[in-house]
């Protein structure tokens, strides 16, 4: 299902005074895609999330659903409309009274399906989360990937066209965080879902997503494809959020490691094929300069490679100016750091 999202704009009141939580944020959500909205804490992103999904409506603004308005409908057909929509949370929100099983069963119970079509329908459900052994568990007795699991089953059981994801993984280890999103791109392409994935984890935009917007201040302040915004970031809030998963060493050479804390005046990004490329070497053969290598690693994209070095020149700066327009011309992204 496409999402259209047009001027939305949504402001709260408090003792603290007024916020302006969305700020006229209009956006073009692909049908069938992995689509994520991320942002620092506060920057507007689940006040967006409860604008698209419908749980509230904007102050100003429209929001579409295949070309249908759907943010001025009324009660009955909001309540209607949210039925073909899914929704996972970072704690889950499951019943502790209930059992997996029935857990997933209690949207269909609302919808006031037969018995025996729930019984069937939990049964598949409980297939393709990997928990067909765990129907009549207590929530209890469920691990956290398990909990995440069930309410991604939950979320699913009514075949929604859309499900939304905010902060789904958040309170999940890395390793659980890597297998839920795994899971939620295996099901994306075999329910051909459109997936709206909210995250202040840039980790999970480069694991999960296909394209990503950047909220801050209740503003888009930029958007693209994944790789895009992996190998040309433009606003400043984007180049911290990619600074926080590339700062320190994360292990196997996956993302970048600094060992260097001086110096780095460029930063050079690699996508694809040119992150195997021999290209300093060409460089150093080629021009009369030394180069540094501060920091350097390898970004692995749901569908391509981004490798990034930190790299200072020494020479002349005639000489330099050479460098970096080889290194542009070999397809390599340069930029050069405050």
């Amino acid at each position: 299902m496409r999402i259209t999202l047009h001027d939305l704009q949504k402001t709260y009141s408090g003792a603290g005074g007024t916020v302006a939580a969305v700020s006229g944020i209009s956006l073009e959500i692909p049908e069938n895609t992995v689509f994520g909205i991320i942002g620092k804490s506060g920057a507007g992103k689940s006040s967006l999330v409860r604008l698209i999904s419908l749980l509230e409506a904007p102050d100003k603004g429209e929001v579409f659903y295949n070309g249908k308005r759907v943010d001025n409908m009324t009660k009955a057909g909001l309540i209607e409309q949210r039925r073909k929509t899914g929704m996972i949370f970072q704690n889950f929100n499951l019943f502790s009274s209930r059992t997996a099983a029935k857990n997933i069963a209690y949207p269909l119970e609302i919808c006031g399906m037969r018995k025996d079509a729930i019984r069937e329908r939990v049964k598949e459900m409980l297939a393709l989360v990997g928990l067909e052994d765990r129907a009549d568990s207590p929530v209890s007795a469920l691990s956290g990937g398990q909990k995440q699991r069930i309410a991604i089953a939950r979320a699913l059981s009514t075949r929604p066209g859309i499900l939304f994801c905010d902060e789904a993984t958040s309170a999940l280890d890395p390793q659980t965080t890597g297998s839920i999103l795994s899971l939620i791109r295996s099901i994306q392409k075999q329910m051909n879902l459109t997936v709206v994935m909210i995250t202040h984890q840039m980790e999970v935009v480069r694991d999960a997503c296909e394209q990503v917007a950047v909220i801050d201040s209740g503003k888009v302040v930029e958007q693209g494809t994944v790789k895009d915004i992996f190998s040309r970031p433009e606003s400043a809030v984007t180049k911290e959020l990619l600074r926080r998963i590339s700062g320190g060493d994360f292990g196997e050479g996956e993302n970048l490691v600094r060992w260097s804390q001086d110096g780095g005046k460029y930063v050079l990004r690699f996508v694809g094929e040119k992150t195997g490329e021999p290209v300093l070497s060409r460089l150093a053969k080629r021009f009369d300069i030394d180069f540094n290598i501060r920091a350097g690693g390898i970004q692995h994209l749901a569908d391509d490679t981004v490798g990034a070095m930190l790299v200072d020149f020494t020479g002349e700066q005639s000489e330099i100016k050479k460098a970096v327009d080889f290194l542009t011309g070999q397809g390599v992204i340069v930029e050069e750091t405050e």
